[in-house]
């Protein structure tokens, strides 16, 4: 009897005692591999949130398309069944106007798309996703892009005529590649690899940190330096969800997403310069590309983009005539 007063007594002080609360889980989803400046800066994003909420909430990050393709997770992302992913050039899938990114050599160097951030993203483009299910939490970085290939090196843009080329999903690219006068195929990035090894592709373009990323040094002969785009990467949450995180966790996110942005900026540069050396160590015949030619045959891309997008001239101006300062 002694013994089922104590358990009744337990049971008691059990139910008066309050519950324990549950960890909020999120999952934030990249295509990227380990040792990208993408994957960096997503881990970095979580150490810096997960710290702050001190147990409270934790972001798990799932990295080389664990959870999909870019547009497979974004599309996730819109009806609220994943937290966060990390668009870069399908963004311009999402809104049209994430196409400026697109434009080749538009973008001067970091300080530059900082500038071109602070005055047109956030102002102009960002609040533009919200009414479409997405909420932009940060600019960070994918990188800026060079081209390898097993044909020939790539001085011209007549170098890559027939060339068969993977590049991401988003038109532009797509459009940019075919004035080159190159074969462009858009593939999901875990695609690639194979694709380079069997012949299927000749190539590919992607920042030094992607290329060694993938692999691709073990199944690509040639390396040009063509810097062809600056492409951001833009870490994004599903409205759905978003809206209901309780305010501590949204400020959370936004505080550490906004720190993240410099340190990726820095980590980046140091990154492009390590990555490079690997990709030559390991035998990849490298040159640099002409870029005045890369140039002249670009502005068939501006010109299009400037008539297919309502907002496009406008800001192809703003962010050109940001790139002499004035932040």
């Amino acid at each position: 009897m002694k013994t089922i007063a104590n358990l009744a007594a337990f049971a008691l002080v059990a139910a008066a005692s309050p519950a324990v609360a549950q960890v909020l889980e999120l999952k934030f989803g990249t295509t990227s591999t380990p040792g990208s400046v993408q994957v960096l800066s997503t881990e970095e994003f979580a150490r810096r949130f997960n710290a702050k909420m001190a147990g409270k909430a934790k972001i798990d990050v799932y990295h080389s398309g664990q959870l999909g393709s870019d547009k497979e997770m974004l599309q996730k992302v819109k009806l609220g069944t994943l937290d966060m992913s990390q668009p870069s050039t399908a963004m311009s899938s999402v809104h049209a106007e994430f196409g400026l990114f697109d434009m080749p050599y538009l973008i001067k160097d970091r300080a530059h798309i900082k500038c071109v951030g602070s005055k047109v993203i956030w102002p102009e483009m960002a609040p533009k996703l919200e009414p479409l299910g997405y909420k932009l939490i940060g600019i960070w970085e994918n990188g800026i892009r060079h081209i390898s290939n097993n044909v020939r090196p790539i001085k011209t843009p007549d170098d890559l005529k027939g060339i068969k080329l993977r590049i991401p999903e988003g038109v532009w690219r797509l459009k940019m590649f075919q004035a080159y006068g190159a074969n462009p195929t858009p593939m999901a990035f875990s695609e690639v690899f194979i694709a380079l090894k069997t012949g299927v592709l000749d190539g590919q373009e992607n920042p030094y940190t992607n290329i060694v990323g993938g692999k691709f040094q073990e199944v690509q002969k040639y390396l040009t330096e063509s810097s062809h785009i600056y492409t951001p990467s833009f870490p994004t949450a599903s409205l759905r969800r978003w809206q209901g995180y309780p305010a501590e966790v949204q400020q959370a996110i936004m505080e550490a997403a906004a720190g993240v942005q410099d340190w990726t900026y820095k980590v980046a540069a140091t990154e492009d310069e390590d990555t490079k050396k690997k990709l030559l160590a390991a035998g990849m015949q490298f040159n640099v590309a002409d870029r005045e030619s890369f140039v002249k045959a670009s502005a068939v891309v501006y010109d299009a983009f400037a008539k297919e997008v309502p907002t496009g001239k406008a800001l192809i101006d703003k962010a050109l005539a940001l790139a002499a300062g004035g932040c």
